[in-house]
C-alpha cells in the first residue's frame, strides 16, 4: 500500500514507518494520560496535556537513541541499519510523527478517555 502511495504522490521514499512512529506517540499518550489522571499526579488541564505529550516525545527520543546505539555497537553501516532510505532528517521526522500522534490522542480522544475513566470510577 505504501509503495502505491509513494508512486501516486511522487514521494522519494516509502513512508510506512511513519504510521508506526505516529502510533508510538498515540498509544503511550493514552497510557501516560490515564496514569496521570488515576494516580492524581496532575490535575486536568493544559499541564496534563503538555506533560502527556512530553512523556511520549521522550519515549520516542530514547527509542531513536537506542536505534543509534545498536547501529554503532553492531559495527554495521548506521545508514543501512537505521533504514533512513537516504533521508537525512529521518530520525527527526520519526520523533515529530510521535509528537503528532501524542497530540492527536490528547486533542481528539482526551474527552472520551475522561468519560471512560469517570464511568469506571462510578462502577
Amino acid at each position: 500500500m505504501f509503495d502505491w502511495i509513494k508512486e501516486v504522490f511522487h514521494q522519494s521514499r516509502n513512508n510506512y514507518d511513519k504510521v508506526g512512529h505516529f502510533t508510538q506517540g498515540f498509544v503511550p499518550a493514552m497510557i501516560a494520560r490515564e496514569l496521570f489522571i488515576r494516580k492524581q499526579v496532575i490535575k486536568q488541564g493544559a499541564w496534563l496535556s503538555f506533560l502527556t505529550v512530553c512523556v511520549c516525545v521522550t519515549v520516542s527520543v530514547f527509542y531513536e537513541f537506542l536505534e543509534w546505539l545498536v547501529a554503532i555497537l553492531s559495527g554495521q553501516s548506521a545508514e543501512s541499519f537505521l533504514g533512513t532510505q537516504g533521508y537525512v532528517w529521518d530520525t527527526q521526522s520519526d520523533m515529530l510523527y510521535a509528537c503528532i500522534g501524542a497530540t492527536c490522542m490528547v486533542v481528539f480522544m482526551g474527552r472520551i478517555q475522561n468519560k471512560q475513566i469517570l464511568e469506571l470510577k462510578n462502577f
